[in-house]
């Protein structure tokens, strides 16, 4: 069966997406692989009617609201391949083989890629964030910790003193300079040059270098990001952002490829839920656009 548009990625962005292509009668086929970008986190943030719910029971419900539709399939597998075909795409995923389309919509997200300080990746989602407007305010206005990963670590130190008390972590990875210092000393930002050895205890302590250990309730870092393959195997135009490269998109989230579309963290320098249900939106509805008019 050759389906009207095919959706890789079934968080958020895929879901809300898939939404609007169902309610237009379209066939729609959902590839996911289960491995959403929040699954380490607890509890989500910021997002209006459920705000605190755990990630897991939003993306459930979405599912579920999705699944009501009769013209939408789900195939639980990962994508391997994509190519353009005369009238559509194709995709093949790991282990139910070929599935063809007339518009595809990228919904993969990205991949965090974590500064390698042991103690780090176990409190991923949990102590360690990337995210203020997601997980600050539960920090109760404890002590906050920056750490750095590049200069993108001012964009952070200079927001998270209205979270609690906040120390930037330079951890050789750059230096403010007299500019950055004084902003920082506006903020009330204590800065540490010492190296960070790892994160103990059962909140995110640091034990640098020197044998100090900096006692907090939360720290703060800046990823790398990356996205999925696929991107390139279509040809899609990249931008290259602060944390990594996203897809461009237009207006109706359409990349530079006629007839593929990109919604999520894999089209923004920065996403989160609430931004990633409403890309889906433009995106499900950009394809719908596509299917009448034809792509471009």
């Amino acid at each position: 069966m050759r389906h009207d548009v095919i959706i890789v990625g079934g968080s958020y962005a895929g879901l809300s997406a898939g939404l609007q292509l169902a309610r237009a009668r379209r066939t729609v086929l959902v590839i996911d692989s289960g491995l959403r970008r929040n699954r380490f986190a607890t509890t989500s943030h910021g997002f209006l009617g459920q705000d605190g719910q755990p990630p897991q029971v939003i993306a459930a419900e979405g599912r579920s609201q999705l699944m009501e539709y009769p013209t939408v399939t789900w195939v639980q597998d990962s994508v391997v391949q994509a190519s353009q075909q005369p009238g559509g795409f194709s995709v093949r995923t790991q282990c139910n083989g070929e599935f063809q389309a007339t518009c595809l919509i990228l919904a993969t997200g990205v991949v965090d890629e974590l500064p390698a300080i042991p103690g780090l990746q176990e409190r991923w989602g949990q102590r360690v964030f990337h995210c203020p407007y997601c997980h600050g305010y539960e920090l109760d206005l404890g002590r906050i910790g920056v750490l750095a990963t590049s200069s993108l670590a001012m964009h952070h130190a200079l927001m998270l003193p209205d979270w609690g008390p906040t120390t930037l972590f330079t951890n050789g990875m750059f230096a403010p300079d007299a500019g950055q210092q004084a902003q920082l000393d506006r903020r009330g930002v204590r800065v540490e040059s010492t190296g960070v050895r790892s994160i103990n205890g059962e909140r995110a302590d640091l034990e640098l270098i020197d044998g100090r250990v900096i006692a907090l309730d939360g720290i703060f870092t800046v990823p790398r990001t990356r996205i999925s393959p696929l991107a390139g195997q279509l040809g899609c135009e990249l931008i290259d952002g602060p944390t990594g490269p996203y897809l461009h998109t237009t207006e109706t989230r359409q990349t530079s490829v006629p007839g593929v579309f990109a919604c999520g963290d894999t089209s923004l320098a920065g996403g989160s839920v609430a931004l990633a249900v409403a890309e889906g939106v433009r995106a499900g509805v950009g394809a719908h656009f596509a299917l009448i008019n034809g792509p471009g």
